[in-house]
């Protein structure tokens, strides 16, 4: 039996956290909940496992959910897969109304395209409209638009 859960947040680490939340706001109109985060203290090294852990950084309330996008700049940053403290994630999506006019945006404020724009049926769920794209800082954006109309369906 699953246990209760309810969804909180993402975290991506940052190279430079004032910039790239800055990129999020912009482009998908997140909003900035405070607290920013300056952390440190015996009880973070305990909690990540790194001696003298200091972390920046802030929560973005992402668009259409209580959800946030919890971005962290960490003084310093180990190598490997399974630290805490490493960059990146596999990527965040966005439904947005236009995906070509957002992977616009996107590019605008420094992002860029990664791969081609696509539309996919997707059975018992309508169809897709989707593109990826990188942020400032490499992470990859997914841009999606679903149309869920009988429409959708119709073979021409």
């Amino acid at each position: 039996m699953p246990i209760k859960a309810r969804f909180v947040h993402v975290n991506i680490v940052a190279r430079d956290f004032k910039r790239l939340s800055s990129f999020y706001v912009k482009v998908f109109g997140c909003i900035p909940v405070p607290p920013k985060r300056d952390l440190k203290g015996k009880w973070l090294d305990r909690a990540t496992g790194i001696d003298m852990a200091h972390i920046e950084g802030v929560h973005l309330r992402l668009p259409g959910t209580g959800a946030t996008l919890e971005i962290f700049q960490y003084g310093s940053r180990e190598e490997g897969r399974k630290s805490i403290n490493r960059e990146g994630f596999a990527h965040i999506a966005f439904r947005v109304d236009d995906p070509l006019y957002a992977l616009e945006e996107v590019i605008k404020e420094g992002g860029c395209r990664v791969g081609n724009p696509v539309t996919v049926n997707v059975p018992d769920a309508g169809s897709v409209l989707f593109v990826y794209a990188r942020d400032p800082e490499g992470n990859i954006i997914e841009l999606q638009r679903w149309d869920t109309s009988d429409d959708a369906y119709r073979c021409t």
